[in-house]
């Protein structure tokens, strides 16, 4: 009888076998992860964040999950890993102040015009070259990390993906909340420029990296960390009330 199936229901997985037997998946999900992320996550620090998550779901995995060993610990290694790049946030504050300043200028430039505001017309009023604008929009996403399942890419994002908090104060009617910001969310990212809205359908629903979907729309990784960028700040800036509400 493997580790798998010799649990209990009132005591935990052996632990140093389920180390033995699982530390492949941990690495497997580990580089899965680091794929979709910016290069200055370190793949190893995401292995050890997992590993952390394996002992946790061995400590707490029960029959009564309902699911295979496995697949329950995949789900804890991943969100552990997640987890831990949220607790590090590398971004000074200056590249969120950045980021706010950009979004606000998307949505003056949209409100101004009834339409999607161009990376040229953003870049001209807050004043800077286009490279610039650019390179805001890769240091903005690189400081973000929205949550990755397995469902819609509206599902994908939540509130917290768009505010530096990372949360809001909890209440009676936050579940309620949500769910209305979800709605938001989703015919927001209906409405965005074609090209952003296929990164994020092959980001979120696909769960391509950006090497991978770089090589679908012949671009470069670069520019798809930017295309992907100035997506979610156009969102921001779309969804302002929401996320200003917050703070």
């Amino acid at each position: 009888m493997n580790a798998c199936a010799a649990y209990s229901t009132t005591n935990p997985l052996n632990e140093e076998e389920v180390v033995h037997q699982f530390a492949g998946l941990v690495k497997r999900i580990g580089y899965h992860v680091a794929g979709r992320l910016p290069s200055n996550i370190q793949v190893e620090d995401l292995i050890q964040a997992g590993m952390i998550g394996l002992l946790e779901a061995a400590r707490n995995y029960t029959a009564s999950h309902g699911a295979s060993f496995a697949t329950y610990a995949s789900k804890r290694v991943r969100g552990a890993m997640l987890d831990e790049v949220r607790r590090s946030d590398w971004a000074p504050r200056s590249i969120h102040r950045k980021a706010r300043e950009v979004a606000e200028a998307i949505r003056m430039i949209e409100n101004r015009e009834g339409r999607e505001a161009t990376d040229t017309e953003v870049a001209r009023a807050l004043g800077i070259s286009l490279d610039a604008y650019h390179e805001i929009l890769t240091d903005a996403l690189s400081s973000k990390l929205v949550c990755l399942d397995d469902s819609d890419a509206g599902a994908s994002l939540d509130r917290a993906s768009f505010t530096e908090a990372g949360g809001w104060a909890q209440g009676p009617f936050d579940q309620v909340e949500s769910d209305r910001f979800r709605e938001s969310l989703v015919r927001e990212i209906e409405d965005l420029p074609e090209r952003e809205k296929l990164v994020m359908s092959l980001y979120y629903q696909e769960e391509l990296n950006l090497r991978e979907i770089g090589s679908i729309l012949g671009v470069s990784e670069s520019r798809v960390c930017q295309i992907h960028g100035q997506a979610l700040t156009r969102l921001r800036a779309r969804l302002h009330d929401w996320i200003e509400s917050d703070h």
